[in-house]
């Protein structure tokens, strides 16, 4: 799992069938203190998250697809799913 923020929508005229209906975000990689941790991605939005949220990515392609099963094809090549919308994050602090 990442945690990431949105930081863009994906538009596409011309698409694979499969994500008719589906919406594409960018995901910008963060750490518990929302620093950037890493290069930005896109991700099938299946929590209705949008531009500024922070979110929960599932970045591992067999838990994608059982997630998307019935919904998208299971063979379609998706990685990343975005599966929660985070509210806080509270990570404890580090002792010295």
């Amino acid at each position: 799992m990442i945690l990431g923020k949105v930081t863009g929508t994906v538009v596409a005229s011309a698409k694979h069938a499969a994500y008719e209906g589906h919406k594409l975000l960018c995901v910008m990689p963060i750490d518990e203190t929302g620093a950037s941790a890493g290069h930005d991605f896109l991700a099938v939005d299946n929590a209705q998250a949008g531009v500024g949220d922070t979110v929960l990515v599932l970045k591992e392609g067999n838990g994608v697809r059982q997630i998307l099963v019935g919904d998208i094809k299971a063979t379609l090549p998706i990685l990343e799913t975005i599966v929660a919308v985070v509210d806080e994050v509270h990570a404890p602090e580090a002792s010295a």
